[in-house]
């Protein structure tokens, strides 16, 4: 059975965990689906893991719009978040419930993501009260990683600290049915999970968060340009890819691929009667 916005919110005052991936396309999709994930995240992280920028900042809407849609399609039973990329929502609410709109239309979301705290609390609103389901997204937001002058923990000093609680808080009047939290400080995420009467959702933020999102590339090790501090490597696929590719292309040049069995036949008096033909 698909989860939904309330499997989300029962999971939290049940006090049982929920999983997440992020993924990218159909395939993917169906094996996090099958293997009974709770959610699949279409991140803007696809610009690093599938376009291969430096960043996010790039991605479009169109890019979110063409892998959210090939995820639904794979995603039979989990719910469906898709990343609002940088500048689709922040000039206005109108722009952002605009956007929103499509990803739910186009992509075929169950619910969007945006990055912010009491900043976005307009547009929360104005995307919530259309019935469309939001899940915020405070600490380390990668969108605005020049403000922040890197990748860096977020909430360490007391006033950081309470400012991500303020924003907690905030996000979840506004009508955010979740919160992803990331590169937060265990303790202070475990406070803000006591805290919120949704679930958080953890990325590098501690066991205490209501469940945990990992990116399907990092944890079956398929992306290496750099490996995050709260990665763990569930297995080391990338190195099982390479080798099969490995191999493929030293059977190809050896000519042991493709054997007989790989190959489809015709009657021989067919290609001996037009060998006479054409020779």
């Amino acid at each position: 059975m698909k989860k939904t916005v309330s499997a989300f919110l029962e999971a939290k005052q049940k006090g049982e965990k929920l999983s997440m991936v992020t993924a990218y396309d159909y395939s993917a999709a169906r094996l996090v689906s099958d293997a009974g994930v709770d959610s699949i995240l279409v991140g803007d992280s696809l610009g690093n893991v599938i376009l291969g920028y430096e960043d996010t900042l790039s991605v479009t809407m169109e890019d979110m719009i063409h892998h959210a849609r090939a995820v639904a399609r794979g995603a039979d039973n989990c719910l469906v978040v898709v990343d609002m990329p940088f500048m689709s929502y922040q000039v206005s609410a109108e722009q952002a419930l605009t956007n929103a709109g499509r990803l739910m239309k186009e992509g075929r979301a169950n619910a969007v993501k945006l990055e912010g705290g009491k900043s976005v609390c307009p547009q929360i609103k104005a995307i919530t009260e259309a019935g469309i389901p939001v899940v915020a997204h405070l600490g380390l937001t990668p969108q605005s990683v020049n403000a922040f002058g890197g990748y860096k923990v977020q909430g360490k000093t007391e006033a950081a600290a309470r400012r991500l609680i303020e924003d907690a808080l905030a996000v979840q009047e506004a009508g955010a049915f979740c919160i992803v939290l990331e590169c937060v400080p265990a303790a202070l995420a475990g406070l803000i999970t006591k805290l919120v009467s949704v679930p958080t959702i953890g990325i590098g933020a501690g066991k205490d968060c209501d469940g945990q999102v990992l990116v399907f590339h990092d944890m079956l090790g398929m992306f290496s340009d750099y490996v995050p501090k709260f990665v763990r490597h569930f297995a080391n696929a990338g190195e099982v890819i390479k080798q099969a590719l490995s191999t493929y292309d030293n059977d190809v040049k050896s000519g042991s691929f493709p054997e007989e069995k790989h190959c489809y036949t015709i009657d021989n008096d067919i290609i001996e009667k037009l060998k006479g033909e054409f020779s």
